[in-house]
This record gives C-alpha cells, structure tokens and sequence, in this order.
C-alpha cells in the first residue's frame, strides 16, 4: 500500500531502497520556503543500519503489511530468545538483539507477537505493559514535593526507572516495556 511522504507515523513498516526497515521517530517541518517534508529516522529490520530520510508531500512510499502470529517465551540460551509458536508448538530461536531494550522484560511463559515478513520473522512485540519488583530505591530526599519529584530505582530485570518517593524496595510496579516508565503501583 502506497502512502504519502508527510502521512509517515512511528512503527510503520516501509519498503524503502530495497530493505525492510520501521519508523522509529517522525518530525514534521514546514520550512519557510519550499514544501513541507517529514524528516524519517528508520532503523532496517534486516541488517539494523539506521538512517534519516527527508520524505516530501510529493514522494509515495510502500507501507509493508506484517503478519504477525503468538509465540510464548521458553527461555534465553547465551545471546539467543527460544519462542514457541501457540498454535503448531514449533520452536524458534532468535537473537536477542532483535529486541532491543525491550528483551530485559522478557518473562518465562510470557505471550508475544511476532512480526513475520515473507515468513521470515523480523521483529517481537512485548506486551506494553508487564509487572516488575523494585530491588532498590534510593531514600527519599527530605523538602521534595511528591508531585514532580521521582527518584530513581532498579527492578529485579536490572532496568532502571524512575518512581515517584513513595514506592520503596520490594514493591511490585506497572512499567511501561517501551518507555521504561513507572505507570502505578501493581494490584
């Protein structure tokens, strides 16, 4: 499917010079002379080279369509994930780095999309949201008001994120998997 150069979002897939490669920021600028463009900052699904291109009003680009199917993660094996498919229990190992940030949240049995492209799997998306325990926060600072102060903490998957004063060591969190933010406090 063709869209236009300026309707180019964050997480698109796009078939650009050849390679598969997904939007990971978008900024639109309307100079004073000339058309407006979208700058493009893309990362290539394939071989992850990343590159920023100016797309103008005029310029089409193919948006690839994924299909995407529901793997469970088994377990980790050095730098490589082993995900099984739901439906066939076939088994697939993929590299770690093919996750990014986002594979330290990476929990046993936790349910995940992955993104195929001619079979060929390309990406995997987490869940948005998952449940963490905090294993250290710093103390509070005394005359920090509670409404725009955050301290920072570590969770029991290393990550760190920032929390508000109250949550202390040992509290089980909703973070954020893609932002790496606090949301509340779990249930």
């Amino acid at each position: 499917m063709k869209i236009s150069g300026v309707d180019i979002r964050p997480g698109n897939i796009l078939e650009y010079e050849n390679g598969i490669w997904k939007v990971a920021k978008t900024q639109h600028t309307q100079p004073g002379k000339g058309g407006a463009f979208m700058q493009v900052e893309m990362k290539n699904l394939i071989d992850g080279r990343k590159t920023n291109v100016r797309f103008r009003s005029a310029d089409t680009v193919e948006k690839v369509r994924l299909d995407t199917k529901d793997f469970q993660f088994l377990y980790a094996e050095g730098e490589d994930l082993v995900f099984m498919d739901t439906e066939s229990y076939e088994q697939i190992t993929l590299p770690a780095d093919l996750l990014g940030d986002a594979a330290a949240f990476l929990q046993d049995g936790m349910q995940v999309m992955l993104e195929l492209w001619e079979e060929r799997p390309i990406s995997v998306e987490l869940p948005e949201q998952v449940e963490a325990t905090i294993v250290e926060a710093d103390a509070v600072v005394k005359g920090q008001t509670a409404s725009s102060s955050y301290k920072p903490a570590v969770l029991d998957n290393g990550v760190r994120v920032m929390v508000p004063p109250h949550i202390e060591s040992g509290t089980r969190i909703v973070v954020d998997v893609y932002e790496k933010a606090y949301v509340r406090k779990a249930d």
